[in-house]
């Protein structure tokens, strides 16, 4: 998983896009947690938006 919050930002929504329908789902089958990529892309002014799937 990419430690830099926007190279992170890209590799989420890009897996969350053409991967998995979820956020849980992305992180279950990745083991990450969940908390730490909110918090994560949350520094950088980004939240997970359920409808679209992605983080803006």
């Amino acid at each position: 998983m990419p430690t830099d919050p926007m190279i992170l930002l890209s590799f989420i929504n890009t897996k969350l896009r053409d991967d998995y329908g979820s956020l849980e789902e992305l992180c279950s089958a990745l083991s990450a947690d969940k908390g730490e990529i909110i918090e994560k892309l949350a520094s950088v002014g980004y939240s997970y938006d359920r409808e679209s799937n992605s983080f803006k």
